[in-house]
C-alpha cells in the first residue's frame, strides 16, 4: 500500500524480521523427516547457512570445519589472511585495541597490499584439508585477481560490495567490471550482491549470477544504514527479490538461489528469512561467537578499514561455544543462538514444512509485538528473549 511521505513523495511500507510472524498451518511434520539441503553454485549443502566473509568469522580452519558440518564458510580474500603471511599477530591487536583507537588501528592493517601468492596459498590449503574453497571480493578485486581465484581452483566466488549493479558508472578512463563478461567466462560459479530490490536482483540474475546476495545495512557490526542512509529492512528486501528469482525461472527456466544476508541473529531469524523466500542465509556475528573462530570474541564489518569513509564498527560477541554445537548442537543457550539447524528443523516441522521450498511458501504476517508479547519478565530479569 502507498504512503503519501509528503505531497512530492509518495513511499511504500517496509518490514523488518523483527516485525513478522510466521503461522502455523493445518499440519505438522517430524522434525526428524524435514529436508533442509539447498544447492549453491552445483554444490549441494545439509545446513542452509553461510558463514559472512568477515575476518573475524573465517579462515582457513573455520572454512573447513564448516564444510565438514555440512554449511559453507566464505574466506575474505582482501582480509588479513592475504595481506600476511601470517595474521594471528594482527587479529591479536585487534582484539586487544582500545574503541578510540580501533579504528585508525584497523585503516593501518589493512593498507597493506593484497598479495597474489597469499590468495593462492589459503585458496589450496583449503581444499587441500578437504573443505570448499568459496571466497569473496570486490568488484576491484574481481577485476585484479580473478585468473588468479580460479588458477588456484575456488569453489565459489562471491563478489560481494554494499551495493553491487549491472549499470555501473565510474570515472573517466576507469575500469569497471562486467558482471556478465565475469560470470561466463570465469570457469567459477560467481554469487554477486549486495541487492535489495525486485529490479536488481533480476539484473544480476541475467547476467548470469549463480546466487544472489541480499541485504543492506542490517549486519550486527555494520553501520552503513547510520552512515548512508541506505537499505531496506530483510524482510521486504527478501520477499522483493525473491519475485524476482520467480519471474527469472518462468523467463528461464533456470533457479537462482537467494540469500539473506545481514540482521540475522537467531533461529528464528533464519526461519524468517526462509519464509520470506530466502534459500539461505548468510550470518556473522553467530558465528564469530564460536570458541573456534578466528575474532577472538569480536566481530567487525568488511567496510570497517575503510580509509576514507568507514562504515562498520567492532562488537564484542564473546564466545558461547563451539562451531558444532552452534550449527547442530546441542544447545546450552535458550535464546536460539545455538543449535541453529535444529531450530530450523523444528520450525519447518511445526509450520508443516518438510522441504525449504515448503518453508518458503508458509504464510507470514506482520507482528510487530511478537517478540515482546508476555516477555515482561524475561525482559525484566534479562533471560531468554530479554537479554
Amino acid at each position: 500500500m502507498d504512503i503519501q511521505l509528503g505531497r512530492s513523495k509518495t513511499v511504500r511500507r517496509a518490514y523488518g524480521i523483527d516485525e513478522i510472524a510466521l503461522v502455523p498451518g493445518g499440519r505438522t511434520v517430524d522434525p526428524e523427516v524435514t529436508d533442509t539441503r539447498w544447492t549453491l553454485g552445483g554444490i549441494e549443502r545439509d545446513i542452509p547457512i553461510i558463514a559472512s566473509a568477515m575476518d573475524g568469522v573465517v579462515d582457513v580452519d573455520m572454512a573447513v570445519r564448516l564444510s565438514n558440518l555440512g554449511a559453507l564458510g566464505v574466506l575474505n580474500l582482501e582480509g588479513v589472511q592475504t595481506r600476511y603471511d601470517d595474521p594471528n599477530e594482527v587479529l591479536d591487536r585487534i582484539a586487544a585495541v582500545g574503541k578510540d583507537e580501533f579504528v585508525p588501528l584497523m585503516q593501518e592493517i589493512y593498507s597493506q597490499p593484497v598479495q597474489e601468492s597469499l590468495i593462492r596459498k589459503r585458496i589450496a590449503d583449503i581444499k587441500a584439508k578437504g573443505g570448499i574453497a568459496a571466497v569473496s571480493g570486490t568488484p576491484v578485486a574481481a577485476l585484479r585477481f580473478g585468473k588468479a581465484i580460479a588458477e588456484a581452483g575456488a569453489d565459489l566466488f562471491f563478489v560481494q560490495a554494499t551495493v553491487v549493479s549491472t549499470n555501473h558508472i565510474g570515472p573517466e578512463g576507469q575500469d569497471t567490471l562486467d558482471l556478465e563478461a565475469l560470470c561466463r567466462d570465469m570457469g567459477v560459479p560467481v554469487v554477486i550482491g549486495n541487492c535489495v530490490t525486485y529490479d536488481v536482483a533480476l539484473q544480476l540474475m541475467r547476467a548470469g549470477a549463480a546466487g544472489v546476495m541480499v541485504g543492506i545495512g542490517p549486519g550486527a557490526a555494520c553501520t552503513s544504514r547510520g552512515v548512508l542512509g541506505v537499505g531496506i529492512p530483510q524482510a521486504t528486501a527478501v520477499a522483493d527479490c525473491a519475485a524476482a528469482r520467480a519471474d527469472y525461472e518462468k523467463e528461464t527456466g533456470r533457479y537462482v538461489p537467494i540469500v539473506a544476508d545481514g540482521g540475522i541473529v537467531t533461529g528464528g531469524d533464519i526461519c524468517k528469512c526462509i519464509a520470506c523466500g530466502a534459500d539461505a542465509v548468510m550470518i556473522g556475528s553467530p558465528i564469530a561467537r564460536a570458541e573456534e573462530a578466528p575474532g577472538r570474541g569480536f566481530h567487525w564489518g568488511m567496510a570497517t578499514p575503510s580509509p576514507v569513509l568507514p562504515r562498520g564498527t567492532r562488537i564484542n560477541v564473546g564466545s558461547t561455544g563451539s562451531i558444532e554445537r552452534i550449527l547442530r548442537g546441542p544447545a546450552k543457550l535458550d535464546d536460539g543462538t545455538h543449535n541453529l539447524l535444529g531450530c530450523l528443523k523444528t520450525s519447518m516441522g511445526t509450520l508443516g514444512a518438510r522441504t525449504i521450498q515448503d518453508m518458503q511458501n508458509v504464510e507470514v504476517v506482520v507482528a510487530p509485538s511478537l517478540l515482546t508479547e508476555g516477555k515482561v519478565y524475561q525482559k525484566a530479569q534479562h533471560l531468554g528473549m530479554g537479554k
